[in-house]
């Protein structure tokens, strides 16, 4: 029997998430990251969303989002006003959800062309500075 495996499109997408890391495509991630269907950004200096600043912003906003979605761990963690704002501001849509929800939502707008950019915080990433 022949098996291949069947990507869900020409973009990058989560093939499956846990507590401590995230598989992005075929590599296993355990530090915080921005995706965007065309582009992986690492080491998001975050590790709780409880002290994101409109700084974190940054790396999403550099990616052009039209919409974002922030997965904030096992649980779903709403971040500081600021921090939503910098999108808010904007006129860029944000959704705060668990890790698990963000992945399955990236992977359906991802899927259909939109541009999303989903934040992934996981644990022991690092600094909030």
């Amino acid at each position: 029997m022949d098996l291949s495996l069947d990507l869900p499109g020409s973009f990058l997408f989560v093939r499956r998430t846990a507590t401590d890391r995230i598989t992005v495509v075929d590599r296993d991630i355990s530090s915080s990251f921005v995706l965007a269907p065309t582009r992986l950004v690492e080491d998001w200096a975050v590790s709780d969303a409880r002290l994101l600043a409109p700084v974190h912003a940054d790396a999403v906003l550099a990616l052009q989002p039209e919409l974002v979605l922030l997965g904030t761990g096992e649980r779903q963690v709403f971040p500081p006003a600021a921090f939503l704002a910098a999108f808010l501001g904007k006129g860029i849509g944000i959704e705060v959800m668990d890790n698990a929800a963000a992945a399955r939502t990236y992977d359906l707008l991802a899927g259909e062309g939109r541009r999303v950019v989903a934040g992934f915080i996981l644990p022991g990433a690092g600094s909030n500075a």
